[in-house]
């Protein structure tokens, strides 16, 4: 089963499994969501009306939680620990994997020094088995880890869930990248049009100087005829002519 499709799945059991809840029951659906190991999307679940029920109530913190998780960042956690619950290990693992997912959207060379700082990570051996065994093996990531330069290039990363005001500021980058497609493929248009007339031209001269080359052979050929063809009069013809002539 590749990953979108797992990822649909569990989607389809937690948003569910919500609905079926209220009040402090949906605080365990929440934990369990941010805690399972192949889950990293959560706004459907974000979008489920009894969740979005508990804003202002004594269990908002666990819509919190769900925000975090959907668009958050292990930073964003420590510096608002004192309003959020307590982290469990799997969730803890679960934010730094989605840490790494949100410096992969802007960047696609980490350095490990950034990222030992942002996933709180002390040596490069552990950021390194931490990319392999975290994320490139549970498939959120694909890419190289240069040693040398002391950086991760990042060849694939898997997306997280839209931000709140994100929506209309992807739609104006594709907007202004299908602007840019559209010239681009005008101006190619044009260079084809062009590269299209010259070879025409470049056929046409052609054709003319091999015709000038068949004339020229032709009148070649004709004055070789007329010049093999003409009687040749040598001096003993001469000679013998004017003794008849005398006779």
């Amino acid at each position: 089963m590749d990953i979108e499709q797992k990822q649909a799945e569990l989607i389809d059991h937690f948003v569910k499994k919500a609905s079926a809840q209220v009040g402090s029951a949906i605080g365990a659906v929440i934990v369990e969501a941010t805690s399972h190991a192949s889950l990293f999307a959560f706004s459907e679940i974000l979008a489920v009306p009894t969740v979005a029920e508990l804003e202002g109530t004594e269990n908002s913190v666990y819509l919190e939680l769900l925000r975090l998780f959907a668009h958050g960042t292990w930073s964003d956690y420590k510096s608002n620990s004192g309003s959020l619950p307590q982290l469990l290990p799997d969730q803890v693992l679960k934010l730094k994997q989605l840490t790494v997912l949100t410096l992969a959207e802007t960047n696609k060379v980490l350095p490990y020094d950034q990222l030992m700082l942002e996933l709180d990570v002390t040596n490069v051996r552990e950021l390194e088995d931490f990319i392999i065994n975290e994320c490139i093996y549970a498939g959120i990531v694909r890419g190289k880890l240069d040693q040398l330069r002391r950086c991760f290039e990042v060849q694939f990363a898997a997306g997280r869930d839209l931000r709140p005001g994100q929506l209309g500021s992807m739609i104006q980058t594709l907007s202004n990248w299908l602007g840019t497609s559209d010239n681009l493929l005008i101006s190619i248009q044009e260079k084809i049009k062009w590269a299209d007339t010259m070879s025409e031209l470049d056929k046409k001269h052609r054709k003319d100087v091999e015709d000038k080359v068949e004339e020229v052979k032709k009148s070649v050929a004709v004055k070789k005829l007329h010049t093999v063809s003409r009687p040749t009069l040598t001096f003993e013809g001469l000679r013998r002519s004017t003794l008849n002539l005398v006779e």
